[in-house]
């Protein structure tokens, strides 16, 4: 293996820093309040018999399904996402790619609903422009940001997970532990058989 290929010598000393940004980022006072908050509006909307609508784009499209999933089986809380090729392709030929997440809302929002998105940027365009809508059409929105404090979809939303990195990984890793921390709570536990019938 070449050296520009190679990976560093010492993988105590690359990792022990890496991983100690999840220890100092993953919990404190402002996430849990943040759970506790997001956990509460999930029970809203599913005494509401409402839905949340997930968002994002790359890896938080993945997040965003994880979390549509996990909410509405686990939580018995209504999860949709809009990343299916026919809709994403459709909408974003014909209202923009920087639109069509808004358009997408805007064709499945009924009130009382939810959107969650997720951006480790918190600017693209697409889901920043999904956030507006939603706040004309008086729909609550959260966010899972990184990077800068000031983005432009942390300021749109009314629950806001933000991590405190530029690295894209680990804010992608801390957005999904949050999301998923934040359905368990809403089950109130853990541990739990996912599986309604036994394999034969």
């Amino acid at each position: 293996m070449s050296a520009d290929t190679a990976a560093p010598a010492n993988a105590d000393a690359f990792l022990a820093p890496y991983f100690e940004q999840y220890t100092k980022l993953m919990y404190n006072a402002e996430v849990a309040a943040n759970i506790q908050k997001f956990a509460d509006l999930a029970l809203q909307v599913r005494a509401n018999g409402a839905k949340m609508m997930f968002s994002g784009n790359g890896a938080s499209a993945s997040c965003a399904e994880h979390g549509a999933t996990d909410f509405t089986k686990q939580g018995k809380v209504r999860g949709v996402t809009f990343h299916d090729p026919n809709l994403m392709t459709c909408f974003a030929n014909d209202f923009g790619f920087d639109h069509w997440v808004a358009k997408a809302v805007e064709h499945y929002a009924d009130d009382n609903d939810v959107v969650v998105l997720i951006s480790v940027s918190g600017t693209s365009p697409s889901v920043v422009n999904a956030a507006k809508y939603a706040r004309e059409r008086g729909l609550k929105v959260v966010s899972f940001t990184g990077r800068s404090s000031d983005n432009p979809l942390k300021q749109l939303s009314d629950i806001a997970f933000w991590a405190d990195s530029d690295a894209y990984n680990v804010v992608e890793n801390l957005h999904g532990m949050w999301l998923t921390g934040t359905i368990d709570y809403v089950i109130g536990k853990s541990v739990y058989e996912t599986r309604a019938y036994e394999l034969k």
